[in-house]
């Protein structure tokens, strides 16, 4: 098969051809029909995240097809040859730790995570632990789908964490950021968008979203925010968060890897504000997500690129050069420029 491999951080990914992967018990081995690129996936290429497992084929937002599965021993298959399924960042946990039992297995110290300790789906085949691989609902074709499995998944559990509030502020609009707001107004909330200062392109992007005002990071908003949701990677954003959200409010983190937060003084925190990150995902949270979408309906924009591209895709995405998510689809053919989409239902729009 062909793959982009990682084979040293801070390196351009190397398109190789590999031996095709064969499952192991418990694991379904699937064709890959679409990889959104996360910004996990820079923050791996880019060195930021430590010790990933080298060499590696990076990718966690995977729609697949399932070509073959090797049950666990006693255990019949979970999924039919054929079946359509997402594999998301979480790929195995211990099952038995403390967090594990708790129902909280987004912090089990021996998980592994796709696209990290195990290879993920820039690649034309992918193999993964059949428990934690999700059906992928019938309506969502397979580019809209990518990005619900991580930009989705993490904004759904970013969205959860701040609460019944209504005046949601989102600082970064990215690829989760235009999933969640959506989320958040069929919810009924209000939604303030923050952007770059001088980047316009953002800005309306965040108000075709459903914000109601949109500005630059550094603004303040019109009205006192009841949370603010950060997935942008950069620590400065937390006190400016901080300020713009009322006593009893909260400031959520979703990202896995942010600057360094400068200092702020207590005032900011004070009046009972809270501050709190988001660490990876559960299998609960892509249940209950995935059954959402399609009341929404979600729907993603798209940029898609040819799998040889994957090292373009990443640099467009480090330098903020599209809006939405990045998809990659192997065997796709190249094209001059980039493809952009909206894609929701059954069909691209």
């Amino acid at each position: 098969m062909r793959a982009l491999v990682l084979k040293a951080a801070k390196s351009p990914l190397v398109l190789e051809e590999l031996p095709d992967p064969r499952p192991g018990p418990g694991e379904v081995l699937l064709r890959v029909r679409a990889c959104a690129v996360c910004r996990t996936d820079l923050h791996v290429v880019d060195g930021e995240l430590p010790d990933p497992r080298l060499p590696l084929v990076p990718g966690h937002q995977i729609v697949g097809e399932v070509l073959d599965e090797a049950p666990a021993p006693g255990e019949g298959p979970r999924f039919a040859r054929g079946a359509r399924v997402g594999v998301p960042w979480l790929g195995w946990t211990c099952g038995a730790c403390a967090h594990c039992r708790a129902g909280r297995e987004n912090l089990c110290d021996r998980a592994r995570f796709t696209g990290y300790q195990i290879d993920g789906g820039y690649a034309e085949l992918a193999v993964a632990d059949a428990r934690f691989c999700f059906p992928v609902p019938a309506g969502f074709p397979d580019l809209s789908a990518a990005p619900l499995l991580c930009a989705g998944l993490i904004g759904y559990r970013t969205l959860r964490m701040a609460g019944d509030a209504e005046r949601i502020g989102i600082y970064g609009f990215g690829a989760a950021a235009h999933i969640v707001a959506q989320v958040a107004r069929f919810e009924g909330r209000r939604i303030f968008g923050f952007v770059r200062p001088g980047d316009e392109a953002a800005r309306a992007f965040a108000l075709s979203m459903g914000a109601e005002w949109a500005g630059a990071s550094s603004d303040a908003p019109p009205e006192e925010l009841d949370a603010a949701l950060i997935f942008a990677p950069a620590g400065e954003l937390v006190p400016a968060a901080l300020r713009a959200v009322r006593k009893g409010g909260a400031v959520v983190c979703g990202g896995i890897h942010m600057s360094d937060i400068p200092s702020f003084p207590y005032s900011l925190l004070w009046g009972e504000r809270a501050l709190r990150s988001v660490a990876n995902l559960t299998r609960r949270d892509g249940e209950e997500f995935l059954a959402l979408a399609p009341r929404v309906p979600v729907r993603t924009e798209v940029n898609v690129y040819p799998l040889e591209a994957a090292n373009e895709a990443l640099d467009d995405l480090r330098h903020g050069r599209f809006s939405g998510a990045a998809v990659l689809v192997p065997g796709r053919a190249r094209r001059k420029g980039r493809e952009a989409a909206w894609t929701a239902g059954s069909a691209l729009r």
